[in-house]
């Protein structure tokens, strides 16, 4: 008799809806009736509105059952899992949601048992370090750079450059940071790789390692992820264990060695000089640049920082090579952009997509419109300090320099939606409280500039001279836009003038559009 095998996912968002119930309720229910099953933890597909989703393995393949509660266990175990039952989905690789995806960095994700090496290696895993370790350090870096990866954080900085930048850079001591300090609003991307396929990442900053010269790398974690970080000591001690990670990576005489490093809450730590300050068991407090962080970064020393996505994406990119890498995406905006789609959003989760395609597209074609059923209103792209879209501007394509062009940021593709009963003066004070709240407090534009504009935006919505507060508060803005140390400041104004650029209504004015991006 052939063992059943069901696969139940690890990940946080499903394990919060009752994942490691429903898990125990199917091993309970099979001993009970004297069945053969196999029950194995797989990551998240992403899609996160029908966790639990149930896999089981048949013939042509999974097939699927969700949202599942424990309670439901039993009479899916009377309908012999069958595709009749009200909680079947058909086979999961066809449900449009994911089938409609260009899934690279993200390939194995849902699909492997993240604490199974021999899973990885099964799928892939691997294939590009063994590539990288046949090269010289200098034909990674350019296959790197061909590729056209660019960071998957704020500022979009070509990933090859960087590690270029490195390369050259005198010392015989570099480092590799991993930038996993996920603190945006509605963003989950990090967190999904860490917890579904952290051996994707150990690979990508081992090939890091390799190419740049650096024998150790950091992974910078959020305290507030404890299973992505679970699951990443547990991909680093099992890595060490076959050769992976260590003096002797592979037989290669290349050594790298990686650890992780817990955060501790503050949202400044996502900036990247902040967060070496923090690795180094300081106060995370933002540096001065010059000296930038590739010559003189951790401990002083030249240092790759570089978010989860950019790393995780580098071991396909030496796998399958640069142009095929390349061949996805549009103008300078190349491969594969996980959006994370959250807020108020019938269907919320992870898609990967090839850069091109629309805010439209991602709004109705895979989230289905608004949970509430009401139009939708504003659209809030790279997390907190992200300008929000009005309608008018759904169909730029989610690509950097066109957002770059509307004065918005793809940012880490986290994209909150609001329907038509938001306040945007009342989400427009929450930016510059918000920055008030996580500012490092270095610089005074940042420090004091959020302080004052919360005041003067409570002035505006209580209709105290209006419109010479309006007035302030762009000047406000323009004093943090242009005199903050870094981007905490410096985007906070992002959403606080889109805010009042496209909905003016909202803050009492009849009509700004004369200054709107």
């Amino acid at each position: 008799m052939t063992t059943m095998q069901i696969y139940v996912p690890c990940d946080s968002a499903a394990l919060a809806v009752g994942a490691d119930e429903v898990a125990a309720a199917i091993a309970a229910e099979a001993l009970q009736r004297g069945l053969d099953i196999r029950v194995l933890r797989n990551g998240t597909r992403g899609l996160l509105w029908l966790e639990t989703l149930v896999e089981v393995e048949t013939p042509a393949g999974r097939f699927g059952f969700g949202p599942v509660e424990a309670a439901d266990v039993p009479a899916l175990f009377d309908a012999a899992w069958s595709p009749g039952h009200p909680l079947a989905l058909g086979l999961v690789a066809e449900i449009p949601y994911l089938a409609r995806q260009q899934r690279l960095t993200f390939a194995r994700v849902g699909i492997t048992e993240p604490r199974s090496l021999a899973d990885y290696i099964a799928h892939d895993g691997y294939r590009g370090l063994r590539k990288a370790l046949d090269m010289a350090p200098a034909a990674i870096v350019a296959e790197v750079t061909a590729s056209g990866l660019r960071g998957r954080g704020g500022a979009a900085f070509p990933t090859g450059i960087k590690w270029n930048t490195v390369l050259k850079a005198p010392g015989s001591e570099k480092y590799i940071v991993c930038n996993a300090d996920e603190g945006d609003s509605g963003t989950f991307a990090d967190r999904i790789i860490m917890e579904s396929d952290p051996f994707v990442l150990v690979e990508g900053m081992t090939i890091a390692g390799i190419a740049v010269g650096a024998a150790r790398g950091y992974i910078y974690v959020r305290s507030e992820y404890p299973h992505a970080i679970a699951r990443l000591e547990t991909a680093i001690a099992l890595a060490r264990h076959h050769g992976y990670l260590g003096t002797n990576v592979l037989g290669s005489g290349r050594a790298f060695e990686l650890e992780v490093r817990k955060g501790a809450g503050a949202y400044i730590c996502g900036e990247e000089t902040a967060l070496l300050e923090s690795v180094e068991g300081k106060r995370g407090i933002v540096r001065a640049k010059p000296p930038l962080p590739a010559l003189a970064g951790l401990f002083g020393k030249p240092t790759v920082i570089n978010n989860v996505l950019s790393l995780a994406t580098v071991p396909i990119i030496l796998d399958k090579g640069a142009a095929y890498y390349q061949d996805y995406g549009m103008g300078r905006s190349r491969g594969t952009l996980p959006v994370q789609l959250a807020g108020n959003i019938r269907h919320g989760g992870l898609i990967e997509l090839a850069f091109g395609v629309t805010l439209r597209e991602i709004l109705y074609d895979y989230g289905g419109g608004s949970a509430s059923g009401r139009p939708i209103k504003a659209v809030q792209v790279g997390g907190p300090l992200g300008a929000y879209l009005p309608e008018s501007q759904w169909d730029t394509p989610l690509d950097y320099e066109a957002f770059a062009g509307l004065w918005a940021v793809l940012g880490h593709g986290g994209i909150v939606v609001h329907d038509d009963r938001a306040d945007m003066a009342k989400l427009a004070r929450y930016a510059m409280e918000f920055c008030a709240i996580e500012s490092c407090g270095k610089c005074t534009p940042c420090r004091i500039g959020s302080t004052r504009g919360v005041e003067v935006i409570d002035k505006i919505r209580e209709g105290t001279q209006r419109t010479q507060h309006v007035v302030l508060l762009r000047d406000l803005c323009d004093t943090m836009l242009n005199g903050s140390l870094c981007a905490m400041g410096g985007m906070t104004p992002y959403p606080v003038l889109s805010a009042l650029n496209h909905f003016p209504e909202d803050f009492g004015q009849a009509d700004t559009s004369q200054h709107a991006a």
